[in-house]
């Protein structure tokens, strides 16, 4: 070797030697253990360049040579490479005769999934930013119908009133105007309700955004109750459904209180933004008045429809067809003309179908009233109805209830006065719970004819107050059918309140559910039978709300331990028995004597979810007084009266029970007549007791 190249010692040349015979040996075989050569190093002298390599990194390639193999077995020249090669990139020929196009990378695209609701509510934002900006009612209309999606219109509303309540007053009044525009053409009613409902549970939200969101709210909530768009039901139900501490009930008794309650209210919340930016209900009354009146002088029908037109109130057209049809009555040479009028109007689509059913509505419900000043009303409008539907400007769906020969049939005196009769015959009910009287006094009406009418008045009057009446009418339905209803009775009085349902459901907020209710109750108390709700679907239109609600009642009847849930639906029975409901009142009494707050004791009152037995109250509280000799008591009356927990009514019964009973009760209580004519001075005073109120007695 030359001497300018590295000199391996004896050993490590020894040491090559037998490593490179074992190479030799192992190199065809790919399971040959490199643990052979893994704990031997040649290394070069100190300060010299290496002459030899490291034996755990050398292997024999096929050609009989020596290569460096790369960490971790990755091949050099001549070698496989790792096992997982994953630094080499892959390309494709796609001229290959083998080329697979499955083996092409492939990349994943996320698609963005969206949500419809999400899509309407930032599609409206953009319909109630233009209506502010320009005032188009109908443009505001016409783009929510386009929008589609009808089910989300709660949304819709809660969306208007929030955006409105941070703006000034003049989109405070463009909102409410657009509503009552929306109102039943647009909007159903039962939508307009989940709206608000939305923006009650929303209040507290809406008033860390709105320093005044409580009033604000209250307000809008007062207007739609003014402009008939809410029914005044709608609070009592809210609040009840709302958690006792939420904004929600703050705003409805705010505006209970502030604006529902104050004298001329309507007018009052009507004008608080300021006037509307549109003309009022009542001066939109006035014009339409007018404009017939002028087209009764002129004639020009093109003219009357460009008047009608200018108004811009398309969702009060209903009231142009009312006043033009008494205005044919009342003006008898007028009937031509307005007729021609409606015609004109329906044919141009100025006035909508649903309007021109809507205001003949309008005009049968006020019949009666009308017939006192115009005597022909009820036989010109039985003439005005067929002759419009026969010329196609009435829809044929305009209900008229029929008679054998055709002619509308308008109620008679006879069932007016059974109605009134039977309306005062439940109220006593109600607060009495005398089954027996009520009997009594339906067989002195001698109208078994009517009986369907007296169960229809029943339910709707129970259906509008607390769980207490609804048992009683559930009770008494029980009673009755026992004693002089028929199965036949019962099932067309059901029939006529499903056939309301709708109508119904414009007052009560949850009147489907609760009609459900009634009719399964019927049936676990064997007052209809499970095939008489059969008879009761087939006498109802296939997709209206009562065969829904039919379908309701059944299911409720074939839930597992239906009989017992039922049962006791609004609580169970007809409440406590009397003697318990006395000994309640007596300890919240003595509770409040020795020391109870008036709050307190007013509210223990209404937890008994008694009023019908207030009286029982008063007249406790009265006796009370007399005994301790402390007049606390009337405190506790006057906070009762004042609050409307006890009626003048009850108020009244009470004091008459204590005179009725004073010679007995002076046997205890010697002073008890001149305290009892005290107290009847205080309460006439205070204005506690009907004038009616007899007090000779109290004389000493």
């Amino acid at each position: 070797m030359a001497s300018s190249e590295g000199f391996l010692t004896e050993g490590q040349r020894e040491m090559l030697k037998i490593a490179s015979q074992h190479a030799e040996n192992l190199s065809s075989s790919p399971k040959s253990p490199s643990s052979l050569l893994s704990e031997h190093h040649v290394k070069a002298p100190a300060g010299g360049k290496t002459a030899g390599i490291a034996v755990r990194h050398v292997r024999r390639s096929h050609s009989g040579k020596f290569v460096r193999v790369k960490k971790d077995g990755a091949g050099g020249k001549g070698t496989w490479g790792k096992l997982l090669d994953t630094d080499v990139v892959s390309h494709l020929d796609r001229n290959d005769p083998n080329y697979d196009s499955g083996e092409e990378p492939y990349q994943l695209v996320g698609s963005t999934v969206t949500d419809p609701l999400d899509e309407f509510k930032k599609a409206v934002v953009s319909t109630i930013e233009e209506y502010f900006s320009n005032g188009d009612v109908e443009l505001a209309a016409s783009d929510l119908r386009e929008l589609g999606s009808s089910e989300y219109y709660p949304y819709f509303i809660k969306r208007l009133v929030s955006m409105a309540m941070d703006r000034h007053d003049k989109e405070k009044e463009m909102a409410s105007v657009l509503l009552s525009a929306l109102y039943a053409d647009v909007i159903s009613p039962a939508q307009i309700r989940d709206g608000f409902f939305m923006l009650l549970e929303s209040a507290d939200d809406l008033a860390v955004d709105i320093l005044d969101a409580v009033d604000i709210l209250a307000l809008f909530l007062a207007r739609a109750v003014v402009d008939d768009i809410l029914p005044p039901a709608f609070l009592a139900r809210a609040v009840k459904a709302l958690p006792e501490s939420s904004k929600g009930v703050q705003v409805i008794q705010t505006a209970e209180k502030s604006y529902l309650s104050a004298p001329h209210h309507a007018e009052l919340v009507e004008r608080r933004w300021g006037g509307s930016t549109h003309i009022t209900v009542e001066e939109v009354k006035k014009k339409i008045a007018d404009l017939l009146r002028e087209y009764v002088d002129s004639g020009d029908t093109f003219e009357a429809c460009r008047c009608i037109r200018e108004l811009g109130v398309s969702f009060f057209h209903h009231e142009v067809v009312k006043r033009a049809l008494v205005l044919a009555m009342e003006i008898r040479s007028a009937e031509p003309l307005m007729l021609k009028l409606l015609k004109e109007a329906a044919e141009e689509g100025l006035i909508s179908s649903s309007q021109m059913v809507k205001g003949f509505s309008r005009l049968a419900e006020s019949l009666d009233d009308l017939a006192l000043d115009i005597p022909s009303a009820k036989a010109l409008f039985q003439s005005f109805v067929p002759k419009a539907i026969s010329e196609g400007w009435l829809d044929t769906s305009f209900t008229k209830p029929a008679g054998e020969d055709g002619e509308i049939q308008v109620e008679d005196e006879k069932v007016r006065k059974y109605k009134k009769e039977a309306v005062t015959i439940i109220h006593e009910y109600f607060l009495s719970d005398d089954i027996p009287e009520l009997i009594r006094n339906l067989e002195d009406l001698g109208a078994p004819e009517y009986n369907p009418i007296f169960l229809k008045k029943l339910i709707t009057l129970a259906m509008d107050r607390k769980n207490r009446e609804k048992e009683m009418a559930s009770v008494l339905l029980s009673a009755l059918h026992i004693e002089i209803f028929s199965t036949e009775d019962i099932v067309n009085g059901f029939v006529m309140l499903l056939e309301s349902a709708e109508d119904t459901a414009l007052d009560i907020l949850d009147a489907s559910n609760e009609l459900a209710l009634f009719l399964a109750r019927a049936v676990i108390d064997d007052v209809l039978a499970p095939l008489n709700l059969e008879e009761i679907g087939t006498r109802l239109p296939p997709k209206c709300s009562g065969s829904e609600t039919v379908r309701m009642a059944r299911s409720l009847i074939a839930a597992r331990h239906a009989g017992e849930r039922l049962l006791r639906c609004w609580g169970g029975g007809t409440g406590w028995a009397v003697e318990d409901a006395k000994d309640k009142i007596m300890k919240l009494l003595e509770e409040y004597e020795s020391g109870g707050v008036v709050s307190e004791a007013c509210q223990c009152i209404r937890d008994l979810g008694m009023p019908f037995f207030n009286h029982e109250v008063v007249k406790k509280a009265l006796i009370m007084a007399m005994e301790k000799k402390n007049d606390r008591m009337l405190d506790l009356l006057h906070e009762c009266f004042s609050e409307g927990l006890i009626t003048t009514n009850q108020m009244t019964k009470g004091f008459t029970r204590i005179r009725d009973g004073l010679d007995d009760l002076a046997l205890d209580i010697p002073n008890a007549k001149e305290k009892f004519g005290f107290y009847v001075e205080h309460a006439q005073s205070k204005g506690w007791l009907l004038p009616s109120f007899d007090s000779s007695a109290t004389d000493v």
